[in-house]
């Protein structure tokens, strides 16, 4: 099995790249789905969260209310660290668990946003970056999301460096221009990482 970290800062394109894989032959574990999951409605986490942080987090379905959480998180380190000594262990035991369950000859590849802010990047035996400029994230956060450009720039601020995630990365994807130049890129990748799973499965 070969274990591929992917990440890339927000606007990077990086949900592209993943599909693009999973298309090939991949194995995805995204961490920001199972982020969602381990806080569900009828979960241990979502109880836990609700008792960190009071019932004024959860809409009137029971279920999380994110905007609200993020605005508390994000305007303190201490709650934030809160939240995340809650998600982040279930997070890496589900991880682990459908990492388990994949063939012993597969790619699996794990989409970790902040890889580099958390310095994952020894846990993978390789990382695939997918790098654009900081002009391209500002164009699509606020033309193709919609997000206020303040807000954008305030997101990308709050992510590791451009070059910080460069320095970790084994192979870097560049997205800055169209679809039609990413899919070449990435499968020039896929053939690289599946002859070295192939490799390591001798």
């Amino acid at each position: 099995m070969l274990k591929i970290g992917l990440t890339g800062g927000i606007g990077a394109g990086k949900s592209e790249v993943s599909r693009l894989l999973v298309s090939y032959g991949a194995i995805l574990i995204d961490s920001d789905v199972i982020a969602r999951e381990v806080v569900a409605p009828g979960t241990e986490g979502l109880s836990e969260v609700v008792a960190e942080f009071g019932e004024q987090v959860l809409l009137p379905d029971g279920s999380l209310d994110r905007p609200r959480l993020g605005s508390v998180v994000f305007a303190d380190p201490d709650r934030l660290a809160a939240l995340n000594a809650i998600v982040h262990p279930r997070v890496r035991a589900r991880s682990a668990a459908l990492e388990a369950a994949a063939d012993p000859h597969a790619v699996v590849v794990h989409d970790v946003p902040l890889l580099t802010e958390n310095n994952l990047a020894p846990l993978y035996d390789a990382v695939v970056v997918v790098d654009a400029s900081p002009q391209t994230q500002l164009d699509r956060l606020t033309r193709l999301r919609g997000m206020p450009e303040p807000d954008a720039r305030a997101r990308m601020a709050a992510q590791a460096s451009r070059e910080d995630r460069l320095a970790i990365a084994d192979y870097v994807i560049d997205n800055n221009g169209p679809l039609t130049a990413l899919e070449p890129q990435v499968r020039a990748v896929w053939e690289e990482l599946r002859a070295r799973a192939a490799a390591d499965g001798e």
